[in-house]
């Protein structure tokens, strides 16, 4: 004997318009919390949309040395003087790379001359010199100085603040995703797929809230958040549409 017959095509009108309405909702609340990561996440790095860097500074925190100061310590470019080097490398680590960019008072010794003098050549968008270098990171204008000039320290959210917010997601997440799962259940789809994604919207949220600790530890880690992320939300994305599917195909006839 099956241990679920309920099938949800057969309720009557009314609860399938209700239930449909509820299916809905629960779509606006997923599309809603992918708007929400893309808001809250997408400018940690400083860059347009979210990437790991950014996932990495809000559950581990990240310390990253800004290109330029990499470039000049690694002794690019060569012909550079030593003390115009040492002069670029202050400068980036003064807390006054806006101000002093262009600086009236350091003369010939502002950054934007030295920059101009030594990595123009090859970092401006039309130089010929460099392989191209210059129309793929460009120096001419402090606008595309600053994107490389500055180092971060981004520290990850509070315990408190993550405590309270794995509380509440993993509450009201897996609560919603039982709904779902059984709604799932109740359909005329292979048993294969539905208890596929049943168990796929479980250990992608297991695996995300679990990833936010673990990544407090070693950045390692947030490649799992992702990945379970993204497991969650598409399993959870596909049940729901199979379920509105359900709820409105027309009635299966049963085999004799």
């Amino acid at each position: 004997m099956s241990a679920f017959t309920l099938r949800l095509r057969e309720l009557g009108f009314g609860t399938r318009v209700g239930l449909s309405a509820l299916v809905l909702a629960f779509g606006i609340g997923l599309a809603a919390s992918a708007w929400h990561l893309q808001d809250h996440h997408h400018n940690r790095d400083e860059q347009p949309g979210v990437s790991l860097e950014d996932l990495e500074g809000a559950y581990h925190g990240v310390n990253t040395t800004a290109p330029l100061v990499s470039a000049l310590e690694r002794g690019h470019p060569e012909a550079l003087a030593t003390q115009e080097r040492e002069f670029l490398l202050v400068w980036l680590r003064s807390g006054r790379i806006v101000e002093d960019y262009d600086s009236i008072d350091l003369g010939d010794s502002a950054p934007e001359g030295l920059i101009r003098a030594n990595c123009l050549p090859c970092h401006a968008r039309n130089a010929s010199a460099g392989e191209g270098i210059g129309a793929r990171v460009p120096l001419e204008y402090f606008d595309d100085v600053k994107k490389l000039a500055f180092s971060k320290s981004v520290a990850p959210v509070p315990v408190r603040v993550l405590a309270a917010s794995t509380h509440a997601h993993a509450l009201s997440l897996a609560a919603m995703s039982v709904v779902i799962g059984f709604l799932l259940i109740a359909t005329r789809w292979p048993a294969f797929l539905r208890n596929g994604l049943f168990a796929l919207a479980g250990l992608g949220l297991v695996g995300d809230l679990a990833g936010w600790w673990l990544a407090r530890s070693s950045a390692a880690w947030v490649p799992m958040i992702v990945a379970s992320g993204a497991t969650y939300a598409l399993a959870t994305a596909l049940s729901l549409a199979l379920v509105f599917l359900e709820l409105w195909l027309p009635r299966r006839r049963e085999s004799s």
